[in-house]
């Protein structure tokens, strides 16, 4: 709790004047009293006069508060000796029951993150299998892009009003259905029924990768906040590495036993549809929209559902506004793209430079990714120590850089051994910078809703990655793999350029850390103004410290 912080709440009695609500610092004298709204707007109230307000929190002050608002002045609207004793501070409180949400969020996660990648590391077998092209088993990956981007709108949407628990259930219960309808679609002329069960647990991910910031920032303490988050998108990236893992061993390329891969992919699919179901079981009885209390400032500062005024299309419209986070959405979407173009392409890139290397290819998928998890772990708890978003990005996104380098003229040197190493290198830092971006999006649009600036970031990534997976794999085909490595180089040193460029304001750091203690408020506007205020704003006034740039 940020030392000397209060909450004052003022009921009005007379009609039409609205309550006004304000989290500040205040001196003691001043504890107690609050600005009236009038016909004014918020700006002019303000350029009244400095001796007119405090004659008025003199008078404020001077007048007892009924006993039957003294519980209206907190922001739990409970009373009781605490109350009384600690006046409005906000009570904020960790509870075990965080960890359990994060570990059955992590793991159906996991499990949609594995269906997405299944198909794509043993394209040779299933092009066999239903006697289709590299391009239309390459669409069953491609399909989970394809659907997020026009489906994130209407699933922030839900977050926002409906909360974290629904969206939730969806994502879990999509995810075990898409996973049984896989089980019917094992024959050779049912590839319409794969497809169709693809597009469910595409549908699915929808409601799953835009939660990792929602569920760390609902949950989770300002000192461990950000380390959540890493293992919330850990959890996705391991469902990448068994994706890579499993398949292969699971699903052995027997071209001359048709049957005998059918039980094969069967075991496979029925497996997944049984986890699933356990998982959708967790998330109903696990899963909740939030503690009874909020575990940080930064959260308790924000109402507990959407106030009567709140849009979410001035929420759009206020992110679109924000210039670094513009700058972070390209960015984000090119490195995240290339991550996914890789991670689908890696089969017919190993089996275009080594035959016969089925196995290999999902083992180095599996390096990639794990390396990319202890990247992603690394980098939250470097961030949760020390706040550097900005410069922690920019670092990493260079070294992915010289990693994509490394790795594209190293493939084909005909030493699969080293692929491993390239390869791995590659994803500590490619994978690592999925959650930095995550928590520096929340950071640098705070307060918006974390599902908003979340689900835009995966859009962007989707966007990028349908066009990265086409053209690469165009190239990848047309001429060889080094050359649609290049293109993607290219791209991720424009992304480079763009972090460069990102003005970096923590405010939701510096919200929690008392920054500038007589100057940082958060309201909830219920006066008229001009300004769009969307509910929830931050003073023009506040001025935000900056972390050190390079």
């Amino acid at each position: 709790m940020v030392a000397g912080e209060l909450v004052q709440e003022h009921l009005r009695a007379d009609a039409g004047a609205p309550d006004d609500i304000t989290v500040g610092r205040k001196s003691p004298e001043l504890q107690g009293a609050a600005e009236r709204c009038t016909d004014q707007t918020y700006g002019e109230a303000l350029t009244g006069g400095a001796a007119a307000l405090e004659l008025e929190l003199q008078t404020e002050q001077d007048k007892e508060v009924p006993p039957d608002e003294r519980d209206a002045m907190l922001p739990s609207g409970g009373g009781g000796e605490a109350g009384k004793e600690a006046g409005t501070l906000l009570e904020t409180r960790l509870y075990w029951r965080r960890f359990a949400v994060l570990t059955v969020f992590s793991l159906y996660s996991l499990v949609n993150a594995f269906q997405w990648i299944q198909y794509s590391i043993i394209t040779n077998v299933f092009t066999q299998y239903y006697g289709v092209t590299n391009d239309k088993v390459d669409w069953l990956s491609i399909v989970y892009m394809v659907a997020y981007v026009p489906l994130i709108f209407p699933a922030t949407w839900l977050l926002d009003r409906k909360g974290l628990r629904l969206t939730a259930v969806l994502g879990a219960g999509l995810n075990c259905a898409g996973a049984w309808l896989k089980c019917a679609s094992v024959r050779p002329e049912l590839f319409g029924v794969t497809v169709t069960a693809q597009v469910v647990c595409s549908v699915a991910q929808v409601f799953i990768l835009g939660l990792p910031s929602r569920i760390a920032s609902v949950w989770f303490g300002p000192r461990e906040v950000s380390t959540a988050c890493a293992t919330a998108v850990l959890g996705n990236q391991l469902g990448t590495a068994i994706g890579f893992l499993l398949p292969p061993v699971l699903v052995p390329n027997t071209p001359d036993d048709v049957d005998l891969t059918g039980h094969n992919i069967s075991v496979m699919f029925y497996g997944t549809a049984a986890i699933s179901t356990g998982l959708f079981i967790l998330t109903v009885i696990v899963i909740k929209d939030r503690p009874p209390l909020p575990p940080s400032q930064a959260r308790a500062v924000l109402p507990d559902s959407p106030p009567e005024d709140y849009s979410y299309k001035q929420s759009i419209v206020n992110l679109a506004k924000n210039k670094a986070f513009i700058l972070l959405l390209i960015s984000y979407g090119i490195m995240t793209g290339s991550f996914y173009s890789v991670s689908t392409l890696l089969n017919q890139m190993i089996m275009a430079c080594y035959e016969k290397q089925e196995l290999n290819a999902g083992r180095i998928g599996l390096t990639l990714v794990v390396a990319g998890m202890v990247g992603s772990i690394l980098c939250g708890l470097w961030l949760d120590h020390t706040k550097t978003y900005k410069m922690t990005t920019l670092i990493v996104y260079i070294l992915s850089f010289l990693g994509m380098l490394v790795f594209s003229f190293t493939l084909n040197l005909n030493n699969i051994h080293l692929v491993f190493y390239t390869a791995g290198a590659l994803g500590f830092f490619m994978t690592g910078y999925l959650p930095l971006g995550f928590e520096f999006g929340v950071e640098i649009t705070y307060p918006e809703s974390e599902g908003t600036s979340s689900g835009l970031l995966n859009a962007f990534a989707q966007i990028f990655g349908i066009i990265f997976t086409l053209i690469q794999g165009k190239l990848t085909t047309d001429y060889n793999p080094l050359v649609g490595n290049l293109f993607l180089c290219a791209w991720i040193f424009l992304g480079i350029l763009l972090t460069a460029l990102i003005k970096s304001e923590l405010k939701r750091h510096n919200i929690n850390m008392g920054a500038d203690r007589n100057h940082t408020q958060a309201l909830l506007i219920d006066c008229p103004s001009e300004k769009k205020t969307n509910g929830v704003q931050l003073e023009p006034s506040v001025s935000f410290s900056h972390e050190t740039s390079l």
